[in-house]
Protein backbone atom coordinates (compact mmCIF):
# COMPACT_ATOMS: atom_id res chain seq x y z
CA UNK A 1 0.00 0.00 0.00
CA UNK A 2 1.47 3.37 -0.99
CA UNK A 3 0.41 6.91 -0.23
CA UNK A 4 1.64 9.59 -2.60
CA UNK A 5 2.01 13.28 -1.79
CA UNK A 6 1.07 15.66 -4.58
CA UNK A 7 4.18 17.14 -6.20
CA UNK A 8 4.85 20.78 -5.31
CA UNK A 9 7.53 22.48 -7.47
CA UNK A 10 7.85 25.34 -4.97
CA UNK A 11 10.48 24.70 -2.32
CA UNK A 12 9.09 25.08 1.19
CA UNK A 13 10.15 24.56 4.78
CA UNK A 14 9.19 21.06 5.95
CA UNK A 15 9.21 22.22 9.55
CA UNK A 16 6.39 24.66 8.79
CA UNK A 17 4.33 21.85 7.27
CA UNK A 18 4.99 19.60 10.27
CA UNK A 19 3.91 22.34 12.67
CA UNK A 20 0.72 22.83 10.66
CA UNK A 21 -0.05 19.10 10.74
CA UNK A 22 0.69 18.98 14.48
CA UNK A 23 -1.64 21.92 15.09
CA UNK A 24 -4.41 20.16 13.15
CA UNK A 25 -3.91 16.99 15.21
CA UNK A 26 -4.11 18.95 18.46
CA UNK A 27 -7.25 20.78 17.35
CA UNK A 28 -8.92 17.56 16.19
CA UNK A 29 -8.07 15.77 19.44
CA UNK A 30 -9.42 18.65 21.53
CA UNK A 31 -12.74 18.69 19.68
CA UNK A 32 -13.15 14.90 19.96
CA UNK A 33 -12.43 14.88 23.71
CA UNK A 34 -13.97 18.22 24.61
CA UNK A 35 -16.44 16.96 27.20
CA UNK A 36 -13.77 14.87 28.96
CA UNK A 37 -11.32 17.77 29.05
CA UNK A 38 -13.70 20.40 30.38
CA UNK A 39 -16.19 18.51 32.53
CA UNK A 40 -14.22 19.01 35.74
CA UNK A 41 -13.25 22.64 35.15
CA UNK A 42 -14.74 25.42 37.23
CA UNK A 43 -16.88 27.74 35.13
CA UNK A 44 -16.04 30.93 36.98
CA UNK A 45 -12.72 29.92 38.51
CA UNK A 46 -9.32 31.28 37.49
CA UNK A 47 -8.17 28.15 35.66
CA UNK A 48 -6.95 29.52 32.33
CA UNK A 49 -3.29 28.71 33.10
CA UNK A 50 -3.98 25.20 34.37
CA UNK A 51 -2.24 22.65 32.15
CA UNK A 52 -4.12 19.63 30.81
CA UNK A 53 -2.53 16.59 29.16
CA UNK A 54 -4.17 15.24 26.02
CA UNK A 55 -3.08 12.18 23.98
CA UNK A 56 -2.17 12.82 20.33
CA UNK A 57 -1.16 10.42 17.60
CA UNK A 58 2.38 10.93 16.37
CA UNK A 59 3.20 12.36 12.96
CA UNK A 60 4.48 9.90 10.36
CA UNK A 61 6.32 10.65 7.16
CA UNK A 62 5.02 9.34 3.85
CA UNK A 63 6.69 6.07 2.84
CA UNK A 64 6.35 3.00 0.65
CA UNK A 65 4.98 -0.06 2.43
CA UNK A 66 5.69 -3.27 0.61
CA UNK A 67 2.97 -5.83 0.17
CA UNK A 68 3.03 -9.57 0.95
CA UNK A 69 2.97 -10.78 -2.67
CA UNK A 70 -0.65 -11.80 -2.31
CA UNK A 71 -2.76 -12.18 -5.42
CA UNK A 72 -4.74 -9.22 -6.73
CA UNK A 73 -4.10 -5.49 -6.50
CA UNK A 74 -5.63 -2.64 -4.57
CA UNK A 75 -7.88 -0.74 -6.94
CA UNK A 76 -10.56 1.86 -6.54
CA UNK A 77 -13.97 2.31 -8.11
CA UNK A 78 -13.40 5.90 -9.19
CA UNK A 79 -14.94 7.53 -6.12
CA UNK A 80 -11.74 7.82 -4.08
CA UNK A 81 -10.49 11.20 -2.96
CA UNK A 82 -7.01 12.49 -2.36
CA UNK A 83 -5.54 10.94 0.79
CA UNK A 84 -7.77 7.83 0.77
CA UNK A 85 -6.05 4.50 1.36
CA UNK A 86 -6.62 1.80 -1.27
CA UNK A 87 -6.29 -1.76 -0.06
CA UNK A 88 -5.32 -2.89 3.44
CA UNK A 89 -2.78 -5.13 5.10
CA UNK A 90 -4.66 -7.45 7.44
CA UNK A 91 -1.66 -9.59 8.34
CA UNK A 92 -0.45 -9.15 11.87
CA UNK A 93 -3.83 -8.01 13.16
CA UNK A 94 -5.22 -11.43 13.87
CA UNK A 95 -5.76 -12.13 17.52
CA UNK A 96 -6.72 -8.58 18.38
CA UNK A 97 -9.91 -7.71 20.19
CA UNK A 98 -11.64 -10.36 22.23
CA UNK A 99 -9.64 -13.24 20.74
CA UNK A 100 -6.38 -12.23 22.44
CA UNK A 101 -3.37 -9.99 22.11
CA UNK A 102 -2.39 -8.80 18.65
CA UNK A 103 1.07 -8.76 17.11
CA UNK A 104 0.64 -5.76 14.81
CA UNK A 105 2.48 -2.48 15.22
CA UNK A 106 0.40 0.20 16.92
CA UNK A 107 0.22 3.93 16.40
CA UNK A 108 2.62 6.23 18.20
CA UNK A 109 0.77 8.08 20.96
CA UNK A 110 2.24 10.85 23.06
CA UNK A 111 0.89 13.44 25.44
CA UNK A 112 1.06 17.20 25.02
CA UNK A 113 0.21 19.84 27.58
CA UNK A 114 -2.18 22.67 26.79
CA UNK A 115 -3.83 25.30 28.95
CA UNK A 116 -7.53 26.10 29.06
CA UNK A 117 -6.71 29.36 27.28
CA UNK A 118 -4.93 27.40 24.49
CA UNK A 119 -7.98 25.18 24.12
CA UNK A 120 -10.26 28.20 23.74
CA UNK A 121 -7.93 29.70 21.13
CA UNK A 122 -7.94 26.46 19.12
CA UNK A 123 -11.74 26.30 19.21
CA UNK A 124 -12.62 29.92 18.54
CA UNK A 125 -9.86 31.03 16.16
CA UNK A 126 -11.72 29.99 13.00
CA UNK A 127 -15.25 30.05 14.37
CA UNK A 128 -17.42 32.43 12.39
CA UNK A 129 -20.09 33.34 14.92
CA UNK A 130 -22.15 36.53 14.71
CA UNK A 131 -21.17 39.35 17.02
CA UNK A 132 -23.37 39.26 20.05
CA UNK A 133 -25.30 42.49 20.23
CA UNK A 134 -24.21 45.11 22.70
CA UNK A 135 -27.05 47.23 23.91
CA UNK A 136 -26.72 50.97 23.51
CA UNK A 137 -26.61 51.73 27.23
CA UNK A 138 -24.88 48.54 28.40
CA UNK A 139 -21.63 50.21 29.43
CA UNK A 140 -19.72 50.31 32.69
CA UNK A 141 -16.56 52.19 33.57
CA UNK A 142 -13.46 50.14 34.39
CA UNK A 143 -10.03 51.18 35.62
CA UNK A 144 -8.18 48.60 33.53
CA UNK A 145 -7.15 51.12 30.91
CA UNK A 146 -3.70 52.72 31.27
CA UNK A 147 -2.49 55.73 29.32
CA UNK A 148 1.07 57.03 28.92
CA UNK A 149 1.40 60.54 30.37
CA UNK A 150 4.95 61.82 29.98
CA UNK A 151 8.21 60.55 31.47
CA UNK A 152 9.84 60.23 34.89
CA UNK A 153 13.33 59.39 36.18
CA UNK A 154 12.27 56.48 38.37
CA UNK A 155 10.31 53.42 37.38
CA UNK A 156 10.29 49.69 36.71
CA UNK A 157 12.24 48.05 33.83
CA UNK A 158 9.16 47.14 31.72
CA UNK A 159 8.28 50.84 31.52
CA UNK A 160 11.74 51.96 30.37
CA UNK A 161 11.39 54.53 27.55
CA UNK A 162 14.31 53.42 25.37
CA UNK A 163 14.06 56.17 22.77
CA UNK A 164 13.79 58.89 25.40
CA UNK A 165 16.70 57.37 27.35
CA UNK A 166 18.86 57.42 24.24
CA UNK A 167 17.98 61.07 23.62
CA UNK A 168 19.02 61.97 27.18
CA UNK A 169 22.36 60.25 26.67
CA UNK A 170 22.95 62.08 23.38
CA UNK A 171 22.08 65.40 25.04
CA UNK A 172 24.58 64.71 27.84
CA UNK A 173 27.26 63.69 25.33
CA UNK A 174 26.77 66.86 23.26
CA UNK A 175 26.97 68.98 26.42
CA UNK A 176 30.21 67.24 27.37
CA UNK A 177 31.73 67.89 23.91
CA UNK A 178 30.74 71.57 24.06
CA UNK A 179 32.36 71.90 27.49
CA UNK A 180 35.62 70.44 26.11
CA UNK A 181 35.62 72.92 23.22
CA UNK A 182 34.96 75.87 25.50
CA UNK A 183 37.92 74.84 27.65
CA UNK A 184 39.99 74.17 24.47
CA UNK A 185 40.66 70.63 25.54
CA UNK A 186 41.55 68.30 22.66
CA UNK A 187 40.04 64.96 23.66
CA UNK A 188 38.65 62.19 21.46
CA UNK A 189 35.24 60.99 22.73
CA UNK A 190 34.76 57.41 21.55
CA UNK A 191 33.05 55.46 24.30
CA UNK A 192 30.28 57.23 26.15
CA UNK A 193 28.32 54.82 28.39
CA UNK A 194 24.85 55.30 29.85
CA UNK A 195 24.47 56.66 33.35
CA UNK A 196 21.65 56.40 35.84
CA UNK A 197 20.71 60.03 35.16
CA UNK A 198 19.99 59.19 31.49
CA UNK A 199 17.26 56.68 32.26
CA UNK A 200 13.68 57.74 31.61
CA UNK A 201 10.52 55.75 32.31
CA UNK A 202 6.98 56.11 31.01
CA UNK A 203 4.64 57.75 33.48
CA UNK A 204 1.39 55.75 33.49
CA UNK A 205 -1.93 57.38 34.20
CA UNK A 206 -4.95 55.24 35.02
CA UNK A 207 -7.97 56.13 32.97
CA UNK A 208 -11.57 54.99 32.99
CA UNK A 209 -12.82 53.05 30.01
CA UNK A 210 -16.37 52.21 29.05
CA UNK A 211 -16.96 48.50 28.60
CA UNK A 212 -19.99 46.44 27.71
CA UNK A 213 -21.06 43.89 30.29
CA UNK A 214 -22.96 40.62 30.07
CA UNK A 215 -24.92 38.23 32.26
CA UNK A 216 -25.09 34.48 31.65
CA UNK A 217 -28.10 32.84 33.30
CA UNK A 218 -27.48 29.09 33.61
CA UNK A 219 -30.77 27.28 34.24
CA UNK A 220 -30.86 23.52 34.84
CA UNK A 221 -33.34 20.86 35.78
CA UNK A 222 -31.93 19.03 38.84
CA UNK A 223 -34.79 16.59 39.41
CA UNK A 224 -34.21 12.87 39.78
CA UNK A 225 -34.31 12.24 36.02
CA UNK A 226 -31.21 14.39 35.49
CA UNK A 227 -28.49 11.79 36.01
CA UNK A 228 -24.84 12.56 36.72
CA UNK A 229 -23.96 11.85 33.09
CA UNK A 230 -26.48 14.45 31.91
CA UNK A 231 -25.07 16.98 34.36
CA UNK A 232 -21.60 16.08 33.05
CA UNK A 233 -22.66 17.19 29.56
CA UNK A 234 -24.42 20.26 30.95
CA UNK A 235 -21.31 21.38 32.82
CA UNK A 236 -19.16 21.12 29.68
CA UNK A 237 -21.75 23.06 27.67
CA UNK A 238 -21.97 25.88 30.21
CA UNK A 239 -18.17 26.08 30.51
CA UNK A 240 -17.69 26.59 26.78
CA UNK A 241 -20.53 29.09 26.65
CA UNK A 242 -19.00 31.11 29.48
CA UNK A 243 -15.57 31.14 27.80
CA UNK A 244 -17.01 32.40 24.51
CA UNK A 245 -19.03 35.22 26.08
CA UNK A 246 -15.93 36.29 28.05
CA UNK A 247 -14.19 36.90 24.73
CA UNK A 248 -16.97 39.25 23.66
CA UNK A 249 -17.37 41.19 26.90
CA UNK A 250 -15.01 42.68 29.46
CA UNK A 251 -17.29 42.09 32.43
CA UNK A 252 -19.21 38.81 32.62
CA UNK A 253 -21.32 37.62 35.55
CA UNK A 254 -22.87 34.17 35.92
CA UNK A 255 -25.95 33.18 37.91
CA UNK A 256 -27.02 29.57 38.54
CA UNK A 257 -30.71 28.70 38.73
CA UNK A 258 -31.71 25.11 39.56
CA UNK A 259 -35.27 23.85 39.57
CA UNK A 260 -37.48 20.87 40.24
CA UNK A 261 -41.04 21.96 40.98
CA UNK A 262 -39.58 25.15 42.48
CA UNK A 263 -36.74 27.31 41.24
CA UNK A 264 -33.94 28.77 43.33
CA UNK A 265 -30.60 30.52 42.89
CA UNK A 266 -27.64 28.38 44.02
CA UNK A 267 -23.85 28.40 43.90
CA UNK A 268 -21.88 26.62 41.19
CA UNK A 269 -21.07 23.50 43.24
CA UNK A 270 -24.69 22.84 44.22
CA UNK A 271 -25.78 23.57 40.67
CA UNK A 272 -23.79 20.65 39.25
CA UNK A 273 -23.49 18.20 42.12
CA UNK A 274 -26.61 18.48 44.26
CA UNK A 275 -29.39 16.14 43.14
CA UNK A 276 -33.03 16.37 44.19
CA UNK A 277 -36.03 14.12 43.82
CA UNK A 278 -39.55 14.95 42.80
CA UNK A 279 -41.25 16.24 39.70
CA UNK A 280 -40.39 19.03 37.29
CA UNK A 281 -42.00 22.41 36.68
CA UNK A 282 -39.82 24.05 34.05
CA UNK A 283 -41.66 27.34 34.45
CA UNK A 284 -40.36 27.62 38.03
CA UNK A 285 -36.78 27.92 36.74
CA UNK A 286 -37.77 30.56 34.19
CA UNK A 287 -39.73 32.66 36.67
CA UNK A 288 -36.91 32.51 39.22
CA UNK A 289 -34.49 33.73 36.55
CA UNK A 290 -36.82 36.61 35.70
CA UNK A 291 -37.03 37.48 39.38
CA UNK A 292 -33.24 37.59 39.86
CA UNK A 293 -32.77 39.67 36.71
CA UNK A 294 -35.42 42.14 37.83
CA UNK A 295 -33.75 42.55 41.23
CA UNK A 296 -30.08 42.86 40.18
CA UNK A 297 -29.62 43.11 36.41
CA UNK A 298 -31.44 45.88 34.57
CA UNK A 299 -32.07 44.61 30.99
CA UNK A 300 -31.43 48.14 29.72
CA UNK A 301 -27.88 47.97 31.06
CA UNK A 302 -26.97 44.28 30.89
CA UNK A 303 -26.61 42.04 27.85
CA UNK A 304 -28.46 38.93 29.03
CA UNK A 305 -27.85 35.41 27.69
CA UNK A 306 -30.08 32.77 29.25
CA UNK A 307 -29.63 29.04 28.61
CA UNK A 308 -31.71 26.20 29.98
CA UNK A 309 -30.57 22.55 30.07
CA UNK A 310 -33.07 19.79 30.80
CA UNK A 311 -33.87 16.23 29.79
CA UNK A 312 -37.22 17.45 28.44
CA UNK A 313 -39.50 15.84 31.02
CA UNK A 314 -42.06 18.31 32.37
CA UNK A 315 -45.37 18.04 34.21
CA UNK A 316 -48.02 18.41 31.49
CA UNK A 317 -50.02 21.03 33.41
CA UNK A 318 -46.93 23.27 33.48
CA UNK A 319 -46.27 23.32 29.72
CA UNK A 320 -48.39 26.43 29.04
CA UNK A 321 -46.79 28.34 31.92
CA UNK A 322 -43.34 27.36 30.61
CA UNK A 323 -44.16 28.79 27.17
CA UNK A 324 -45.38 32.08 28.67
CA UNK A 325 -42.26 32.36 30.85
CA UNK A 326 -39.97 31.50 27.92
CA UNK A 327 -41.49 34.35 25.89
CA UNK A 328 -40.92 36.70 28.82
CA UNK A 329 -37.27 35.67 28.97
CA UNK A 330 -36.93 36.33 25.25
CA UNK A 331 -38.30 39.85 25.79
CA UNK A 332 -35.38 40.82 28.04
CA UNK A 333 -32.59 38.65 26.63
CA UNK A 334 -30.16 39.04 23.76
CA UNK A 335 -30.36 35.29 23.32
CA UNK A 336 -32.34 32.54 25.02
CA UNK A 337 -31.41 28.95 24.26
CA UNK A 338 -32.92 25.63 25.31
CA UNK A 339 -30.72 22.51 25.19
CA UNK A 340 -32.20 19.05 25.69
CA UNK A 341 -29.87 16.44 27.17
CA UNK A 342 -30.20 12.69 26.70
CA UNK A 343 -31.92 10.32 24.32
CA UNK A 344 -35.10 11.66 22.77
CA UNK A 345 -38.20 10.01 24.18
CA UNK A 346 -40.93 8.43 22.10
CA UNK A 347 -43.35 11.06 23.35
CA UNK A 348 -43.14 14.79 22.77
CA UNK A 349 -40.90 16.73 25.14
CA UNK A 350 -40.99 20.39 26.14
CA UNK A 351 -38.51 21.09 23.32
CA UNK A 352 -41.19 20.42 20.71
CA UNK A 353 -43.68 22.71 22.40
CA UNK A 354 -41.17 25.54 22.87
CA UNK A 355 -40.04 25.27 19.25
CA UNK A 356 -43.63 25.60 18.01
CA UNK A 357 -44.91 28.27 20.38
CA UNK A 358 -41.92 30.54 21.11
CA UNK A 359 -41.60 32.27 17.76
CA UNK A 360 -38.86 34.77 18.56
CA UNK A 361 -35.76 35.69 16.59
CA UNK A 362 -33.59 35.38 19.70
CA UNK A 363 -34.79 31.91 20.71
CA UNK A 364 -33.00 28.74 19.66
CA UNK A 365 -33.05 25.06 20.62
CA UNK A 366 -30.68 22.11 20.32
CA UNK A 367 -30.21 18.57 21.62
CA UNK A 368 -27.19 16.65 22.96
CA UNK A 369 -27.26 12.88 23.36
CA UNK A 370 -23.55 12.02 23.23
CA UNK A 371 -20.51 13.97 24.37
CA UNK A 372 -19.22 14.06 20.77
CA UNK A 373 -22.20 16.30 19.94
CA UNK A 374 -21.16 18.96 22.44
CA UNK A 375 -19.10 21.16 20.13
CA UNK A 376 -21.42 20.99 17.08
CA UNK A 377 -24.37 21.80 19.36
CA UNK A 378 -22.67 24.87 20.81
CA UNK A 379 -21.87 26.10 17.31
CA UNK A 380 -25.48 25.56 16.24
CA UNK A 381 -27.00 27.36 19.19
CA UNK A 382 -24.75 30.40 18.78
CA UNK A 383 -24.83 30.65 14.99
CA UNK A 384 -28.36 32.04 15.04
CA UNK A 385 -28.34 35.71 13.99
CA UNK A 386 -29.81 37.82 16.73
CA UNK A 387 -30.34 41.57 16.52
CA UNK A 388 -31.50 43.72 19.39
CA UNK A 389 -34.55 45.76 18.69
Amino acid sequence: MAIFREFNPIDHDRAVEDRRRHKELVKDTIKKNLADILSEESIIGESKNRKIKIPIKGLKEYQFIYGKNSSGVGSGDGEQKRGDKVGSDKEGKEGQGDSGAGNGEGDDIYETEVTIEDIMNYLFEDLELPNMNKKKFSEIETNNSHKKAGYQMKGIPPRLAKKRTMMEKIKRKQGYIRALKEQEIDEQVDRFPFKEEDLRYHRIKKTTKKECNALIACIMDVSGSMTQNKKYLARSFFFLLHQFVKIKYMNVEVIFISHTTTGKEVNEHDFFYKAESGGTYISSGYYKTLEVIQERYDPNVWNIYAFHVSDGDNWADDNERAVVAANSLCDISNLFGYVEIGKQSYYNTIKDKLTKEVNRKNFTTAAIEYKEELWPTLKKILEKDVFSE
